[in-house]
């Protein structure tokens, strides 16, 4: 593995043909959701952007208001080349761990895109198995658009399950925390114990349950 030069740039200097090792073709950028919370699945998207259709204002997810990735959530699915949402379910991430459920999440991603990129650029240090080529761009989801594309996919989607969780198990407070340990939702877990998708593997929770709800 690489690492880039886009780790030494200002983003403002970045363009994504300036790879020097980049191939002709198009390329897809990766990003996930949802390693931290202690509960539900961990969300990756894949994402071809159109040159032809530049989309203004991608940045990382996390420095966007949820009003704007909501708004580019949808502009990135209809400009876009193509895109995909895949994910990694709570049971594959007590099974196989988060990191390696992460992985599983952006390959499902890769291999559910309607068009076969001939690069990949994963935001971090660690890539998927691929059967095409691919990078991991540290901090990429600040430099490359097509992996801000993605994050932005990927987060919306996540945001918009633990909307859907929150419904059904409003108790602990979903829509607001979006499954982070805060101190609202240890409250939550002590109270009512945990819930069928929290992260049972995850050391917070594990105490929590070995205690048991008061």
């Amino acid at each position: 593995m690489r690492s880039s030069k886009y780790s030494r740039v200002e983003p403002s200097a970045v363009r994504q043909a300036q790879l020097d090792w980049d191939v002709p073709g198009l390329l897809a950028g990766v990003d996930e959701a949802g390693r931290g919370p202690l509960a539900g699945p961990v969300v990756a998207a894949a994402v071809i952007l159109d040159d032809c259709h530049p989309i203004k204002g991608l940045a990382d997810s996390k420095t966007l208001t949820a009003l704007r990735r909501e708004r580019l959530f949808d502009e990135i699915r209809a400009r876009a080349l193509c895109c995909s949402i895949a994910q990694a379910s709570v049971e594959e991430i007590e099974r196989l761990n988060i990191l390696q459920a992460t992985l599983l999440a952006m390959r499902r991603a890769v291999e559910g895109l309607r068009l076969k990129p001939s690069k990949v650029l994963v935001d971090g240090n660690r890539l998927p198995l691929l059967d095409v080529l691919a990078e991991a761009i540290v901090k990429g989801d600040a430099l490359v658009p097509a992996i801000s594309a993605a994050s932005i996919l990927a987060k919306v989607h996540r945001d918009r399950w633990c909307l859907e969780y929150d419904r059904q198990y409003p108790e602990y407070g979903f829509a607001r925390h979006k499954g982070y340990g805060t101190a609202e939702h240890f409250a939550a877990l002590r109270l009512h114990g945990i819930s069928p998708q929290h992260r049972k593997t995850f050391h917070p929770v594990t105490e929590l349950m070995n205690r048991g709800p008061r």
